[in-house]
């Protein structure tokens, strides 16, 4: 019996990064030798134990054989007669597909290493295109590594472009799709997700609503990149920018299973849907673009089990990003219920994330990733003058009940016009379109 640690954690060590997670292959034994040493059994599809100590995860040697299609279509077999080669041979890229022996050597039959040194995302096997959910864990790798120069091999692009063709992205279901998604754009790169899915005709098959926001134009005033589909990939980027790591040591950024803010970087995604259906007869323009995108976006949501706190900041954003925009014009009336709509009211995060998403489609523009953005801080200033009006303040002998609810609100309609007045005269800059 050997044991090898495979996997990520070889990888992030030769990448230099700090292992987190390990995950361990025994060779040359049956699952009655780990019982027979106090591991606790936890896998049911195959044979995978908990450490007594440690609790790291164990995994026989096993091989796989397609028997259907989708995700899960295949028979296992784990038992003592298989090698370490021929596990490794079932992963899904050359540099996840490497070993470190109890000696401290580096088992590589398949080129990781080198692959690492070239920076190229490769398969190990044809066996890559037995599993559909593989071209989105592709794309995810891609997104992670982008800013290392790591880059798909143009033969595994092809692959994933055959499985797509196949019509096997159909089989997999919506939670691992979202699970896929979830975690990749929380990456550091989100928008190379997103570019790897449209090069091998994923995107469309996956997020067509997103897909067919690439060619659409928009007014060069207010979006110099003209396409619609760039300036998503560049909002996505500003999204990360804005809620990742990007003040922690590079090596302890990359090794994190989040980089960025997903929930925010998943509506920064999908904000703009409502252009992807504009008459041709209107554009460049998007009048409206913001309520013709609220139901695209809960399809999308509904299609793929997406979380209720994703969907919430999501229609959040499409139904009022424009708004937040024009915040130094609103009225004070109007103002109140941008705050009330976007959560600001409330106890938790979903103003942030809100603000977070709005500031990043504003800097997601062709030469303006560094514009400034007083919008943010003007609404938390207007969220902290509404919240600080309190129902005893304007309770009194003439005002009870129901009316309660009124004098709050016009209480605080006084107050945020106050707020209006002294910003114009202060700063009378404009607004974002």
């Amino acid at each position: 019996m050997k044991t090898y640690l495979v996997g990520g954690a070889v990888r992030d060590e030769l990448l230099g990064y700090p292992v987190g997670e390990r995950d361990w292959v025994v060779v040359g034994a049956g699952p009655e030798a780990l019982l027979a040493r106090g591991f606790t059994q936890i896998g049911k599809d195959f044979p995978v134990f908990l450490h007594p100590e440690t609790k790291e995860q164990y995994a026989l040697a096993r091989t796989e054989r397609k028997r259907g299609r989708g995700h899960t279509g295949f028979e296992v077999h784990a038992a003592a007669t298989v090698t370490l080669e021929e596990d490794l041979r079932r992963r899904d890229l050359t540099i996840n597909a490497m070993a470190r022996g109890e000696d401290g050597a580096i088992i590589d039959p398949y080129g990781g290493r080198s692959d690492l040194e070239a920076k190229a995302l490769r398969h190990v096997s044809p066996a890559f295109a037995e599993d559909p959910l593989r071209v989105l864990r592709a794309a995810r790798f891609a997104a992670r590594y982008a800013h290392r120069g790591f880059t798909l091999a143009r033969e595994t692009l092809a692959l994933m472009a055959h499985i797509v063709k196949a019509g096997e992205l159909a089989t997999l279901p919506a939670e691992r799709v979202w699970a896929e998604m979830r975690r990749a754009l929380g990456e550091r790169d989100p928008q190379v997700f997103v570019e790897v899915l449209r090069d091998c005709a994923a995107l469309k098959a996956l997020l067509p609503e997103v897909d067919a926001l690439f060619g659409v134009p928009q007014t060069a005033r207010y979006h110099p990149e003209i396409d619609t589909g760039l300036h998503i990939l560049l909002t996505l980027q500003q999204a990360a920018r804005l809620t990742g790591a990007d003040s922690v040591a590079e090596g302890v950024a990359d090794s994190r299973a989040v980089f960025a803010d997903s929930r925010v970087v998943f509506a920064a995604l999908v904000h703009d849907l409502g252009k992807g259906v504009t008459a041709p007869e209107f554009l460049p323009g998007h009048r409206g673009h913001e309520q013709a995108g609220l139901p695209l976006v809960e399809a999308l949501c509904e299609r793929l089990k997406v979380p209720r706190a994703y969907r919430e900041l999501a229609l959040t954003v499409c139904a009022h990003h424009l708004n937040c925009h024009r915040a130094r014009e609103l009225r004070a009336a109007t103002l109140l219920r941008l705050l009330t709509a976007s959560g600001a009211l409330r106890d938790g995060d979903r103003f942030e994330g809100f603000l977070r998403a709005c500031t990043a489609d504003a800097r997601g523009r062709a030469g303006r990733k560094d514009a400034p953005y007083p919008q943010a801080d003007y609404l938390r200033r207007a969220r902290d003058i509404a919240r600080s009006v309190t129902a005893a303040e304007v309770a009194g002998a003439s005002v009870r009940g129901k009316a309660i609810g009124e004098a709050l609100r016009r209480e605080r309609i006084r107050r945020l016009h106050q707020h209006r007045e002294v910003s114009k005269a202060r700063d009378p800059g404009g607004a974002v379109r």
